[in-house]
């Protein structure tokens, strides 16, 4: 039983290795608003969803870009030697998901009190590079 969980734990350490991610815990916006900043720049190249979250006026953007950044420099340590510009990288996964919500109470007309629930929001973001999805494409044409 014990050689199944290390070989399982093994393989998923030679996952890990070819997987470049990075989160974003607790980002203080509403899971909705930033949804709409991460649908921009799903799946575009690392350059172009720099620009476009460098030039954007949503208060999600500088966050999203910095989050993009560190992806970018978790990248590069795990490839040392290989440039960015020739890796071709682009954003492969985003994924916001609701965090946990602070709630609080707004006055009301005649004693009452609303609840107001302050949201926020985790942030997975996965870069890789379309050299080597291309080249374990063609390993799997081959072996097939």
């Amino acid at each position: 039983m014990g050689a199944r969980k290390h070989k399982c734990a093994e393989g998923y350490k030679e996952a890990r290795k070819t997987r470049y991610i990075a989160r974003l815990n607790d980002n203080p916006t509403s899971p909705r608003k930033t949804r709409l900043m991460a649908n921009a720049v799903r799946g575009l190249d690392v350059d172009k969803a720099l620009g476009i979250l460098q030039f954007s006026k949503r208060e999600s953007a500088p966050k999203l870009r910095k989050l993009l950044l560190s992806a970018i420099a978790n990248w590069q340590v795990k490839n040392v030697g290989k440039s960015v510009e020739d890796s071709n990288l682009y954003i492969k996964q985003i994924c916001v998901n609701g965090g946990r919500q602070l709630k609080r109470l707004r006055t009301a007309p005649q004693g009452r009190g609303y609840r107001i629930r302050k949201r926020s929001n985790h942030v997975i973001l996965e870069v890789a590079s379309r050299m080597e999805e291309n080249d374990h494409s063609s390993v799997a044409e081959i072996n097939n």
